[in-house]
């Protein structure tokens, strides 16, 4: 048995596959989801803080003070 055909795309290897190269103009590309797109969009208010920001903002109404462990800290609600 030849296993060396299968490496090979091409009429003679007997793969419908067209071979490897630049993408043709005649194919069009794949829509991108819109949650995938960049940064530079409209962003939405995020409700979810992280474990530095909610103790940045912790500390700045005393409820946090240094030397506290991160782990375990209070629910909070970002400022508005």
């Amino acid at each position: 048995m030849r296993f060396g055909k299968f490496l090979h795309s091409g009429p003679e290897s007997g793969c419908n596959f067209p071979p490897p190269g630049p993408v043709s103009p005649s194919i069009p590309f794949m829509s991108q989801h819109p949650s995938l797109k960049g940064k530079g969009a409209i962003q939405a208010k995020r409700s979810v803080l992280k474990r530095f920001e909610r103790v940045d903002l912790l500390k700045k109404r005393g409820q946090f003070k240094d030397g506290q462990r991160v782990l375990g800290l209070p629910k909070t609600k970002p400022e508005d």
